[in-house]
């Protein structure tokens, strides 16, 4: 929430929002009272200091109860500015919606005691992989950069149908829009925004593993595209058509049919120390 009254104290402004409705002055300072209720780096807040307007607040707020995500999320690198984490699938990558307590950076904040971890880009909650996280706020903006500017070499793999009548690698050019609200992309006419190279890399009787270098970072783009190609993903629940007894399932605790759609690798030329970096999951498909 971010404060919008002046003249009054923190604790008399936050009352004031829709976010704190029900809640009481003794509420606001038990959650203070446990660390609970920051400012947007992270340090606690004085309740009965002046309020600042347009200071971001943070609180913890009581949830509902969350489906738990039974995965581990091994820790591939950690130093002072840097970790990097082997997400599961089904583990959303940041709060949003019903998914708060079960996505990794809740998970990685509590695990190494630091709310000033931040994600610096993001993984779907049905894709597993390597994700990035930066342990300081000084460290945030030069590793967002790197995946804003397109300097990450990322590659991911995949499973899915075996196609007999297609030469590989394949690459697709295309225009990929997502509107608000809607579940699924999809590819209409105009500039080209979406790029993805895809290779088979190996078979298995009907199945294959494909080796899928994006070039373009659009919402679902390795999805649309393999399913584009006449050959969708394994456990897509969206691509060709949305399946929704698939799409629910992991909200009833049904983790049997995961998304075959790993973040196998990034690498990249670290901005603060300059070296080359190359990060790996070790979660196999299939």
């Amino acid at each position: 929430m971010v404060l919008r009254r002046s003249g009054v104290t923190v604790a008399e402004a936050m009352l004031a929002a829709p976010a704190c409705a029900g809640l009481t002055v003794a509420d606001l300072s038990d959650r203070a009272a446990e660390g609970e209720v920051r400012d947007i780096s992270g340090d606690r807040v004085d309740l009965a200091a002046p309020a600042q307007v347009g200071r971001p607040i943070y609180f913890y707020r009581d949830l509902p109860d969350e489906t738990v995500i039974p995965f581990e999320m091994p820790i591939i690198h950690l130093d002072d500015d840097l970790v990097v984490v082997d997400k599961p699938h089904f583990l959303a990558t940041m709060p949003r919606g019903a998914h708060v307590v079960q996505t990794a950076l809740v998970r990685l904040r509590r695990e190494l005691d630091n709310p000033q971890i931040s994600p610096v880009h993001r993984l779907d909650r049905l894709t597993a992989g390597v994700l990035m996280f930066s342990l300081r706020p000084q460290a945030r903006a030069p590793y967002q950069l790197l995946f804003a500017d397109r300097l990450v070499d990322k590659e991911y793999r995949a499973r899915a149908p075996v196609s007999g009548d297609m030469g590989f690698p394949a690459t697709i050019h295309n225009r990929i829009l997502k509107d608000s609200g809607d579940l699924r992309a999809r590819v209409v006419p105009g500039e080209v925004n979406a790029i993805s190279t895809i290779d088979l890399a190996d078979t298995d009787g009907d199945r294959g593993i494909y080796r899928l270098l994006p070039r373009t970072g659009r919402t679902h783009q390795l999805r649309l595209h393999m399913s584009g190609l006449g050959i969708p993903i394994d456990g897509d629940p969206l691509y060709p058509e949305v399946r929704p007894e698939v799409a629910d399932a992991p909200d009833r605790g049904d983790f049997s049919d995961p998304l075959q759609l790993l973040a196998y690798a990034v690498e990249f030329d670290d901005p603060l120390t300059g070296r080359r970096r190359r990060f790996q999951s070790a979660r196999i498909l299939g």
